[in-house]
């Protein structure tokens, strides 16, 4: 854990937020900003600072992550519809938050690109 990170305070439960699944190796939790009708951050419970940062170490932990994606997906209803898991990394690609995390997102039609 890291004592100054966001998703670190809220996996350890020192900020409140509406989780929707939690287990030894990842906590997923409703985004206050979504930008989707479904919009769930899935978070590794250990400090990763970002994908840049994952190593030969952790593909336990990256496959927690992506089984947790699909369950959050299944149980929020998007699951037979579709939806999208995204992973910004750093800066310029919207990583505003220093802990790795994938967005689920769905429950509308979602245009490709990206904006």
């Amino acid at each position: 854990m890291s004592a100054d990170c966001l998703f670190c305070k809220i996996v350890s439960g020192a900020i409140p937020s509406d989780i929707v699944h939690r287990d030894q190796q990842v906590t997923a939790f409703r985004d206050i900003q979504p930008r989707a009708p479904v919009h769930i951050l899935v978070v590794p419970n250990q400090h990763i600072a970002s994908l840049g940062e994952v190593d030969g170490a952790e593909p336990a932990v990256l496959a927690a992550l992506f089984r947790a994606a699909a369950a959050v997906a299944r149980q929020a209803g998007v699951a037979e519809r579709g939806y999208r898991v995204v992973v910004n990394t750093g800066a310029d690609a919207g990583q505003s938050v220093a802990h790795l995390h994938l967005h689920v997102l769905g429950g509308r039609a979602l245009g490709w690109p990206p904006g």
